[in-house]
């Protein structure tokens, strides 16, 4: 079920938005993967309502990234960010803070040696 999240219109005051719950969003974005033959996993599961989600790239030679979504202030948008890079164990440990911090959080990991994760595409903010 979609939730509502405050966001300030052009008037000020606040708009509604609705977001997709969590599982759905992880659900569709696997499959999304599936089809351009790009492998992933759940690592962990986070709240399926309203968890909030972490993507680890594995480039499979002993680098990674790992990506958070968050608002970009100035544009209001929800933008896809670089959390942690560098050596996999690097990122790893980075991941591992994170859900120290949030135990709803979920963490997906791609093994892509091109680096492909679809973030950028359009349905993915």
């Amino acid at each position: 079920m979609p939730s509502v999240i405050p966001r300030w219109g052009s008037t000020g005051r606040t708009v509604p938005e609705l977001r997709l719950a969590s599982g759905i969003w992880v659900a569709a974005y696997l499959r999304r993967l599936a089809l351009a033959d790009i492998p992933a996993y759940v690592i962990a599961r986070g709240d399926d309502t309203a968890g909030a989600v972490l993507i680890k790239l594995a480039t499979l030679d002993g680098q990674a990234r790992a990506f958070q979504r968050s608002f970009d202030l100035a544009t209001g948008q929800r933008v896809w960010m670089t959390l942690a890079e560098g050596a996999e164990p690097e990122v790893d440990a980075a991941i591992a803070r994170a859900r120290g911090f949030d135990p709803d959080l979920w963490v997906i990991e791609i093994e892509d040696r091109a680096g492909r994760h679809l973030l950028d595409e359009p349905g993915l903010s």
